[in-house]
């Protein structure tokens, strides 16, 4: 049997490459050997060797993450060299990174979100915009970039520079979002032209985390991810096609999973990932096998959907 030769992408230059590196270990040990021949490369330091045996690879899984990885540029490369990939496109990859671009995508297509300013640099002006516009609690997070990494949730004033500084420091334009306290939940979407959804998570981070942060992410036992969420019928149906639309109007292929806040019965979007997290402790991997679908067969299924492009 000739198998595929697969290249494993992952590590990278953004924050999250540890985040990367544990999602690569994880997809390197359930992939199917009996199917594919797998080559792991590091963006970091491996785009050459990537270049270089182009003609010999047949499929990238990309398991990389914020910039350089989830934006469309590893995808725009792939592109050039003609390896089909996992994920979703340059388009769909770069919008979905853009916090700021991707919520005003929503809002023109009616997709409901929190209301937020984005900003370059902070001032005494734009202090006076987030308290007068806003208001506190507020959310002050890196318009690129993901894991929660640089996220405040600020509740007094004089902390809103430091914030603002933290996530500057990752990310050139920063959001200041209004805080929604309700239920949070997350749901993951298959497929390309007919998506489906898997069972929709709940999550709950645990005494010590204000929000779902770093830590609560990937700490084990530190998050209650409760799968199926503890939700009536009607919200998770809504919360199903409501995340089946957003994947199909940003053109995402393969595999999304979008954030939700549930707060009175009425959704607010906090974003979508194109390349969601692979790492034993992740959401996609969870969903999957509450609907009956092994790491393994997630992993298999991805590649069939995408070299149906």
């Amino acid at each position: 049997m000739i198998k595929n030769k697969i290249a494993l992408i992952y590590g990278g230059t953004s924050s999250e490459r540890e985040v990367s590196i544990a999602g690569k270990n994880a997809v390197f040990e359930a992939i199917d050997k009996n199917l594919y021949d797998v080559d792991c490369y590091d963006a970091k330091f491996d785009l050459g060797k990537i270049l270089q045996n182009a003609e010999k690879i047949d499929f990238a899984f990309i398991v990389l993450h914020g910039e350089n990885g989830e934006d469309g540029r590893i995808q725009g490369f792939l592109d050039l060299l003609k390896i089909p990939y996992q994920s979703s496109g340059i388009l769909a990859s770069a919008l979905a990174m853009n916090k700021e671009k991707c919520k005003e995508f929503y809002k023109f297509n009616s997709i409901p979100t929190a209301r937020h300013i984005a900003f370059k640099e902070y001032n005494i002006k734009i202090e006076n915009e987030v308290i007068q516009k806003i208001g506190l609690p507020v959310v002050i997070k890196p318009a690129i970039g993901g894991s929660s990494i640089a996220l405040s949730i600020v509740e007094k004033k004089e902390d809103l520079k430091e914030a603002a500084q933290k996530a500057l420091n990752e990310s050139e334009v920063v959001m200041a979002e209004e805080y929604i306290s309700g239920t949070e939940i997350t749901c993951a979407i298959i497929g390309n032209d007919d998506p489906e959804a898997l069972p929709v998570i709940e999550i709950r981070p645990k005494a010590g985390h204000k929000f779902f942060d770093y830590q609560a992410k990937y700490t084990a036992g530190e998050t209650d991810e409760i799968c199926p969420a503890q939700i009536d019928k009607k919200t998770e149906m809504e919360a199903k096609n409501l995340c089946i639309k957003i994947h199909k109007i940003l053109g995402c292929r393969g595999c999304s999973r979008t954030d939700l806040i549930v707060k009175e019965g009425k959704f607010y979007v906090l974003e979508t990932n194109t390349i969601p997290g692979m790492t034993k402790n992740s959401l996609l991997p969870l969903a999957a096998k509450t609907a009956g679908i092994s790491f393994t067969e997630l992993i298999n299924k991805l590649i069939k959907l995408s070299l149906k492009k």
